[in-house]
C-alpha cells in the first residue's frame, strides 16, 4: 500500500493554510490529473498541453515491463552483467536514485570528463551493455559517450550493435538512426513527458530494469500514489508540499532538502533538478539545496530558507521552526514531488514545463568548440591553482583571497554555487567543502558536478533571481580521449562546456571565480586545505 506522511511548522504550515482553500476551490489536484493545460496561464498552455503525460506514466509504462525483463534475461544469458547508462539530467538522475535505493549496480556515465569516461570504459567491457538515453536524440554528451563505447566494443572484438540499447522519444533523430543502425533494442518513451518528470517512463525503467530493479512493483506503488494525489481534499499531502515549495509569504526561495534517515539514496539530487529547472525563470523560482540534516543551512534559521527533511516512515520527528518532514517509499515520493512542483509553479505564476535558459550554455559551448579560442589568461597562479575572475577580485593575490573576494559579493539573500568540472567519482571528497563554505559564508551553498548540473540547476542560475555567486573549478587531465568521428576530444568538450557556462553567467551579471587545477590530486588537496583554513576563521560579513 502507498504510505505518505507529512508534517510542517512555521512558514510551510502557514502557506498550506493560506493556499489550500483556493487550491481546493479551483480543483487543482483533479485538474492536474485531467491534464488541464490552462492551470498555469495562457503563456504556459502550449508547453503544458504536451508535457502532462507524467500524471499517468505508471499506467502508460506498464507495457514496457515485459520487453525490458525479456531483454534483461537475454543479456544475462549472454554473460552481460553490467549496465552503463549514458545520459544527462532527467535521463540519468532518476535511474541513479532508483538503482541506488534498490541496492542494484548501475554505472551512470553523465560526464564528459575524459578520466571519468576512461574509467567507465575500462571496467569489465566484455560484460557490459550500454543504455543510451536522450529524449531529443541530439544531446551532445550522450552522443559522444555512445560513439566511444561503440568504438571500444568493436576494437575489443565485441559486436557493438548487440550491446547498445536506446531510449528516446518516438520519431527523434536518435530513434531513426538507431533503428537504421540495427542496435539491440530501441525503447520509446511517452513524448508528452518532459525529461525531469520522466522517472516513471522508459527513461527510468529501462536502465533500472536491465540492471535488476523490480520495476513491476515500482510501477504498482507509483500507480497507487497517483490515485492518492488525484484528490481535491484537505488531506492531499501533495498540495501541502506544493504550497511549502512555492507559496510561503514572503517567499522562502532556498529549499534545503536533507536526507534524514529515509533510506532513499540520492533523492535530493533528483529533486534538485526537478525543482530548479521547473521554477527558476523570469527572475523568480526556488533553489533546492542538497545538504545534510545538520548542515549549516539546516540549522541557522535564515529567513529565506525552508528545510525539508526526508524521514523514515512512522518516525517520531521533532521539527524546528520553518521545517517540513515527509516520508514515503521512493515511487510515492517521485509522484508526490512531481505533483507538488506543478502546484508550486501555479502558485509562483510560472510555467513549470519549459527551461528557456538551459540552451544558452549549450550554444556558448558549441561556439567555443568551433572557434577553439586561446584560454583566457589567468589573473594569477597560486600553487597549482590558476585564478580567473572579474574586477571584484580587487587586489587578491592568492586563491584563498580570491574565494574571500567572491564571498564578499554575496548579498543577504544570496547563495554560492560551486561547480566542479571533472571526475565526480574519483574526487567525490571535494563535496566535503560544501558545508565548510556554507558555514564560512553564512549563506546556502549548492554543489554541482559539471556538465551534469547544466541540465538541472543551470536553469535557475541564469533564469532565477540574480542573487548567486559562482565558484567554478576545472582541472587539467594527464590523458584525453578522442571522440570517434568528431573534430574535438572529451577534454576539449568539457573545457568548452565550463568556459561557455562561465561566459553566459558573466553576461547575466553573475560574479564567477574560475579556479583551474593544473594537477588534479594536488589541486584538490590545495583547495580543500584553503577552504578549511578560511572556515577556521570568523565568517565574513555579507554584502548589504
Amino acid at each position: 500500500m502507498t504510505s505518505l506522511s507529512y508534517d510542517a511548522t512555521g512558514a510551510a504550515r502557514q502557506a498550506h493554510e493560506q493556499h489550500l482553500p483556493a487550491l481546493l476551490e479551483d480543483k487543482v489536484a483533479t485538474r492536474i490529473f485531467a491534464k488541464d493545460a490552462t492551470l498555469w496561464g495562457p503563456d504556459a498552455e502550449a508547453d503544458a498541453s504536451v508535457r502532462l503525460g507524467w500524471v499517468e506514466a505508471a499506467t502508460v509504462s506498464r507495457p514496457l515491463v515485459a520487453d525490458i525483463l525479456a531483454l534483461r534475461d537475454a543479456l544475462r544469458a549472454e554473460g552481460v552483467s553490467r549496465i552503463v547508462l549514458c545520459g544527462m539530467g532527467g535521463s540519468s538522475l532518476a535511474p541513479e536514485v532508483i538503482a541506488g535505493t534498490a541496492g542494484v549496480e548501475l554505472t551512470v556515465l553523465d560526464s564528459t570528463d575524459p578520466e571519468q569516461v576512461a574509467a567507465a570504459l575500462a571496467d569489465r567491457l566484455a560484460e557490459t551493455a550500454i543504455v543510451v538515453s536522450s529524449k531529443s536524440g541530439s544531446t551532445l554528451e550522450t552522443d559522444s559517450q555512445r560513439r566511444i563505447f561503440e568504438h571500444a566494443f568493436t576494437e575489443a572484438g565485441i559486436d557493438a550493435k548487440s550491446r547498445i540499447i536506446i531510449v528516446t522519444d518516438p520519431g527523434s533523430p536518435l530513434d531513426k538512426s538507431a533503428r537504421e543502425a540495427g542496435y539491440r533494442a530501441v525503447f520509446n518513451a511517452d513524448p508528452n513527458v518532459g525529461g525531469r518528470y520522466s522517472a516513471l517512463t522508459a527513461f527510468g525503467l529501462v536502465p533500472c530494469g536491465l540492471a535488476g530493479v523490480d520495476i513491476q512493483a515500482f510501477l504498482d506503488e507509483a500507480e497507487e500514489a497517483a490515485e492518492v494525489l488525484n484528490d481535491d481534499s484537505e488531506e492531499n499531502i501533495g498540495l501541502a508540499l506544493g504550497a511549502a515549495l512555492g507559496g510561503t509569504n514572503p517567499l522562502r526561495n532556498k529549499i534545503v532538502i536533507a536526507e534524514d534517515g529515509s533510506g532513499i539514496v540520492g533523492f535530493a539530487d533528483w529533486a534538485e533538478q526537478l525543482i530548479a529547472e521547473s521554477t527558476g525563470k523570469l527572475g523568480t523560482g526556488v533553489l533546492p539545496v542538497v545538504a545534510g540534516p545538520k548542515s549549516p543551512e539546516a540549522t541557522l534559521g535564515a529567513p529565506d530558507v525552508l528545510v525539508i527533511r526526508l524521514v523514515p516512515a512512522d518516525a517520531d520527528v521533532e521539527l524546528g521552526e520553518n521545517e517540513v518532514a515527509i516520508a514515503g517509499g521512493l515511487p510515492t515520493q517521485l509522484m508526490a514531488w512531481e505533483f507538488a512542483t506543478a502546484v508550486a509553479g501555479r502558485l509562483l505564476g510560472i510555467n513549470p514545463y519549459d527551461q528557456p535558459d538551459v540552451e544558452a550554455a549549450k550554444i556558448a559551448a558549441r561556439g567555443l568548440l568551433d572557434a577553439q579560442p586561446e584560454p583566457t589568461p589567468a589573473n594569477f597562479t597560486d600553487g597549482v591553482i590558476e585564478v580567473r575572475g572579474g574586477e571584484w577580485l580587487g587586489h587578491a593575490g592568492t586563491a584563498a583571497e580570491a574565494v574571500s573576494a567572491l564571498l564578499a559579493e554575496l548579498g543577504p539573500d544570496g547563495y554560492l554555487s560551486v561547480q566542479a568540472y571533472f571526475d565526480r567519482l574519483a574526487f567525490a571528497s571535494l563535496e566535503g567543502t560544501r558545508d565548510q563554505l556554507a558555514a564560512l559564508s553564512g549563506r546556502p551553498v549548492t554543489f554541482g558536478w559539471g556538465p551534469r548540473f547544466l541540465h538541472s540547476t543551470g536553469q535557475f542560475h541564469k533564469g532565477g533571481p540574480a542573487i548567486g555567486v559562482f565558484l567554478q573549478v576545472t582541472a587539467a587531465s594527464g590523458t584525453d580521449l578522442a571522440i570517434p568521428d568528431r573534430p574535438f576530444t572529451f577534454g576539449e568538450l568539457i573545457s568548452a562546456q565550463a568556459a561557455g557556462d562561465a561566459q553566459v553567467l558573466t553576461e547575466h551579471g553573475r560574479p564567477v571565480l574560475r579556479l583551474h587545477l593544473t594537477d588534479r590530486p594536488a589541486g584538490v588537496r590545495q583547495l580543500q586545505e584553503l577552504v578549511s583554513a578560511l572556515a577556521g576563521q570568523a565568517a565574513p560579513s555579507t554584502k548589504s
